[in-house]
């Protein structure tokens, strides 16, 4: 299976995403702006690239924890999906929880992307589901 991502710099200052190690899951993405993301607000951030990804993919849009860890800034629905057919430009939505102004610098690294499989299933209604250990337990039932 050919699992080629093509990448089209739309921008200028566009940067093809890369993989900071070679063992990293996550492929680092850059901002082509700079913007201001006040103290407990959202903000959208353009990285000038647009994709084509392998068949059976989707690509996820997940935090970087440096910019968790020294300024609470994350991706606020992460992890983002991107499906197979979308061609427009990748943005990040970047929500600053922390106590102060965030400054995204262009070229800055503001999120990574991982290319995950999606496994097609069939969906079955069904009126009664096999037992499991766990059954309905939700939130908290595994104890502490």
């Amino acid at each position: 299976m050919d699992y080629t991502l093509k990448i089209y710099l739309n921008h200028e200052d566009a940067k093809m995403p890369y993989r900071a190690n070679e063992g990293d899951a996550g492929l680092d993405i850059f901002s082509i702006e700079e913007k201001i993301i006040p103290s407990g607000e959202s903000a959208l951030i353009r990285t000038g690239i647009q994709m084509e990804l392998p068949k059976g993919t989707e690509a996820q849009i997940r935090p970087r924890s440096g910019l968790a860890a020294k300024h609470a800034v994350t991706v606020l629905n992460s992890p983002g999906t991107i499906d197979e057919g979308y061609r427009g430009e990748l943005k990040v939505i970047l929500i600053n929880h922390g106590k102060e102004d965030f400054t995204v610098e262009k070229g800055m690294r503001i999120a990574q992307m991982v290319i995950v499989p999606v496994l097609k299933v069939t969906l079955e209604q069904t009126n009664h589901l096999t037992d499991s250990e766990r059954g309905e337990g939700g939130f908290g039932s595994s104890g502490k």
